[in-house]
């Protein structure tokens, strides 16, 4: 795949996360509306986790927990910004299901309700440069989550491309958000809990890439400080 991307982990988020090790899957994709197949599966998974979790047990999930402990490490409140996967999880358990968006971001979702993992998801043609840095949000800095407009990241882990923000694991930036035009992926999985099953999740992303979105030319890269 041409355009890799070099991802570096900033000192001032290692001093607070030692433990944090994130998993970069990079792939030429077809994106396409939502997917019955996988909708199928979506579902069931669903039905799964409405069975087996209450509301009080997702904070108790390993990356969602270490999630939720970066956080407040670095001053933000997790239950005013929550991880990803949480407000996912507890979607869930409140009777609603997931949205559609398409079968990237369909896909995306799936894999973060399996792993309970915070995942980013970035159109690689949107992005400036070749090299994100994995640092902490500042006072006053211009970001845009995906549907829910200017969002207060001081004290968020962010990514950042040449020109700015486009990921934390509460939200994406609108700047490089995947649409039915997306034919190169950058997933990143947010492993806040340390390699734990990251390497199984980035397996199982991209077994769901190949079937639903013809993935080719996957490339995986875990990453530390």
């Amino acid at each position: 795949m041409d355009g890799s991307v070099h991802i570096s982990i900033s000192e001032e988020i290692a001093k607070v996360c030692p433990e944090l090790h994130i998993l970069a899957l990079s792939c030429d994709v077809t994106n396409t509306e939502s997917d019955v197949l996988l909708w199928e599966e979506i579902a069931a998974l669903e039905h799964t986790i409405k069975e087996n979790y209450k509301l009080e047990d997702i904070n108790k999930l390993l990356p969602i927990k270490a999630t939720r402990q970066a956080y407040k490490k670095l001053g933000k409140d997790p239950n005013r910004y929550r991880p990803s996967a949480e407000a996912l999880y507890r979607r869930v358990l409140r009777g609603l299901s997931l949205y559609k968006i398409d079968t990237l971001v369909d896909i995306i979702n799936l894999v973060s309700l399996k792993s309970a993992y915070s995942i980013g998801a970035f159109d690689r043609d949107k992005m400036k440069g070749d090299r994100l840095i994995l640092g902490v949000g500042q006072e006053g800095e211009l970001y845009h989550g995906i549907g829910r407009g200017k969002l207060n990241i001081a004290g968020l882990p962010v990514y950042r491309d040449k020109w700015g923000g486009i990921g934390t694991p509460t939200s994406d930036e609108e700047r490089t958000k995947i649409d039915l035009q997306t034919t190169r992926l950058l997933m990143i999985v947010n492993g806040y809990s340390g390699l734990d099953s990251l390497e199984e999740t980035g397996k199982y992303a991209g077994e769901l890439l190949k079937r639903y979105a013809s993935a080719i030319n996957i490339e995986n890269m875990l990453i530390a400080f």
